[in-house]
């Protein structure tokens, strides 16, 4: 994608001229004044860069490049002023995060050698995210593959979690929904702690020794204590360890949406479980309803909308040696002696195909197994057997 330079400026006549003397170079848009800047961004963006001269009518050049570094954070901002006084320049730098400040009259040599310094800045800054979110998407699918591979139970409560959540926050329209999507998936983490018989208790509903319940209720410390350690997971965090108890007030503004990430991902928990019981999405949406009257509608409303078994599809069965990633098993595995391998509802992954051929070619476990599939899968399935 090419990294584009908006100009803005309330005079069209300074606009035109520096169009006319830089498009060369750098691929430049303009705007005549605030408005029409914040209308570009929204629409076009995002850009690489931004200038925007300091005096205009309406909205200055802070009030913008402070909007503007809310809706993208990546751009990289320029101030242009005639009115070089020290006041101003702190307040562009301060209120807006300016990477420069240039005052009137501007030489083309200046620009140029401005907007190349603030596309340099903007691949650095782009590079560092990049390689974070790609770093942050890795180490979730390890702990994800690995979770899958060491406790199944959890593993697969926490994929169905995921699923849920993912609906609510689509149809509630909420922002970061990625945080409360890792939050579900991690939220079962703690439970590589325990031994595999324990997490099927508690998921077949049966009552745990004391020892046992003390060990299971610690499991959201275990996973936030892990996960607090990576960066910008610290919210996923603080949402994973408030997960079984209501989260406490805060007073923090910055701290809302977390604790409604930690409310929501608490009643997406509960209702799993009334659903896995054996309640119907109906009963099990008004069980939570008259338990928490004071929290969303819209979240109860995005529930009652979930069908928990749409997830199921078109079913039939599979040989191992033919899963793919991205099928939905369907029968909970078990190796000869009982041990679960797979849970129901549960993805199958490589890791964990890989695990189902290596037990079948040693017999432990059965040759076929009931999946759901997309459409794609499925005609691969049907023409492979």
């Amino acid at each position: 994608m090419a990294e584009k330079v908006l100009l803005v400026d309330d005079d069209s006549s300074v606009l035109s001229a520096y169009r006319r003397i830089l498009s060369r170079e750098f691929e430049m848009e303009t705007a005549v004044g605030g408005e029409q800047a914040l209308k570009l961004v929204t629409e076009n963006g995002p850009y690489a860069v931004v200038v925007s001269d300091m005096r205009m009518p309406g909205m200055d050049g802070i009030q913008l490049l402070s909007k503007i570094k809310v809706l993208e954070p990546n751009t990289i901002r320029v101030m242009l002023t005639g009115n070089a006084d020290t006041e101003t320049a702190i307040d562009a730098i301060n209120e807006g995060s300016i990477f420069r400040f240039l005052t009137k009259p501007c030489s083309k040599e200046m620009m140029a050698k401005t907007l190349t310094a603030s596309l340099l800045q903007y691949r650095l800054v782009t590079a560092e995210n990049n390689l974070l979110e790609q770093t942050l998407s890795g180490s979730i699918q390890v702990l994800t593959e690995v979770l899958s591979l060491v406790n199944p139970a959890a593993f697969s409560r926490a994929e169905r979690a995921c699923r849920y959540i993912h609906h609510v926050v689509s149809v509630m329209k909420l922002g970061n929904p990625w945080q409360y999507e890792v939050a579900a998936m991690m939220s079962q983490l703690g439970c590589v702690t325990l031994p595999p018989e324990t997490i099927e208790a508690v998921y077949s509903g049966e009552k745990l020794s004391a020892n046992e319940q003390v060990l299971y209720d610690a499991h959201p410390d275990v996973a936030a204590g892990l996960l607090a350690k990576i960066p910008r997971m610290e919210p996923v965090a603080w949402m994973i360890r408030h997960q079984n108890v209501p989260a406490p007030e805060e007073t923090d503004a910055d701290m809302a949406e977390v604790r409604m990430g930690a409310d929501i991902l608490r009643l997406v928990l509960a209702y799993e479980q009334l659903i896995h019981k054996g309640k119907s999405r109906t009963e099990a949406v008004h069980t939570l309803t008259m338990q928490n009257k004071g929290f969303s509608p819209k979240f109860f409303d995005a529930l009652v909308m979930l069908d928990p078994n749409a997830e199921e599809g078109q079913t039939q069965k599979c040989r191992i040696e033919l899963l793919s990633p991205g099928m939905i098993i369907q029968d909970e595995i078990r190796t000869a002696d009982g041990a679960l391998v797979v849970a129901k509802g549960q993805e199958a992954t490589q890791p964990l195909i890989l695990k189902l051929k290596n037990l079948r070619a040693r017999r432990v476990i059965g040759a076929e197994v009931t999946v759901s599939m997309p459409a794609t899968a499925l005609s691969f399935v049907k023409g492979a057997s």
